[in-house]
């Protein structure tokens, strides 16, 4: 019995020194130029009357457009009035400089999931065993 608990002890300790490696890239992430940027500008929408207007009549076309949809009572109008909203919203410079900060944080984000995801990669075909190969 002894060995599978030192087994789970292994186990855990293993998977606690790769959350601490998580927490670690998680804390270096938030340091990068781009992620402050991304907050930064995150902030800025927030403090923005304007934007916070804007943010609030969207969301409530939105909201009015998911109801009238479910009801099947949304119209070809109701679609392009929650796409004016939005659009309009968009084309705020500080929710452009937002997005364009959301969108820079995003592929920064999937470029680090990438690498992580690389030497994970298993070719489950090849790995398979006699009833899969030729």
């Amino acid at each position: 019995m002894s060995v599978d608990t030192e087994a789970d002890a292994d186990e855990t300790a293993d998977l606690s020194h790769v959350e601490a490696l998580g927490a670690e890239l998680g804390e270096a992430i938030a340091e990068t130029p781009v992620y402050q940027r991304f907050e930064e500008t995150k902030a800025a929408v927030e403090e923005d009357e304007q934007a916070q207007e804007k943010v609030k009549e969207f969301e409530q076309l939105r909201q009015e457009f998911m109801l009238a949809r479910q009801t099947g009572e949304a119209t070809q109008e109701d679609v392009q009035k929650v796409q004016r909203a939005q659009n309009e919203l968009h084309s705020l410079p500080v929710m452009e400089e937002y997005l364009d900060a959301q969108e820079e944080l995003e592929a920064k984000l999937e470029a680090v999931n990438d690498a992580i995801s690389e030497p994970l990669a298993v070719d489950f075909g090849q790995q398979g065993g006699g009833c899969c190969e030729d």
